[in-house]
Formats: structure tokens, C-alpha cells, sequence
């Protein structure tokens, strides 16, 4: 198992204000796998795992379509990284296990 694997509750300081999501995240050697849940609906993920980091992207709808990359390293009980928004910059990320 890896330091990943669990229920986490991870907040987007996007400049349109905070969204949280919360993600169920299954690792498999250099690979995971999950779920997420927020205001912009469930969607499932995969991504790479390297090290106590984490890599996926998502494509989303609203507000409007883009892809955006995220990136998280994993310490402990937290999170912490960035996504980038497509064409409009960084968002930090943090996240906590619940």
C-alpha cells in the first residue's frame, strides 16, 4: 500500500474562488486509480505515481472546457501541489486525508 492510497479531501485555489473535491485513491505500483466527487460532478481518474508524487489530468466542461494537470506530492495525513488550468495559469493545491 502505498502513502497515497485512501480518502482525501483536496481544495483548488482557483481564481474563480475554492473548490473541493474529495478523491478515493487506489495505487498499483507505478500507477493509481480513483474517484472524484465534487461540485463539477464524479469522474474517474488515473495517473502515474512516482515516488510520494502523484500526476493526472481531467478534462472538465464547466466553466469551461479545458484540460487541466495536476500534480500532488503526498506527506503523511497531507498533500500538496499545483494544477494547471489550461491557457489561464497555476492553481495550488492542498488536500488532507479523511
Amino acid at each position: 500500500m502505498s502513502a497515497a492510497d485512501g480518502n482525501w479531501k483536496i481544495t483548488i485555489n482557483t481564481p474563480m474562488g475554492a473548490q473541493e473535491v474529495t478523491a478515493d485513491i487506489k495505487t498499483n505500483g507505478d500507477t493509481f486509480t480513483g474517484k472524484t466527487s465534487g461540485r463539477m460532478g464524479d469522474s474517474e481518474v488515473s495517473g502515474k505515481v512516482d515516488g510520494d508524487t502523484l500526476t493526472w489530468s481531467a478534462n472538465i466542461t464547466q466553466p469551461m472546457p479545458m484540460t487541466l494537470e495536476f500534480s500532488a506530492t503526498v506527506s503523511g495525513d497531507s498533500m500538496t501541489g499545483n494544477v494547471k488550468l489550461g491557457a489561464f495559469g497555476n492553481a495550488p493545491l492542498s488536500g488532507v486525508r479523511i
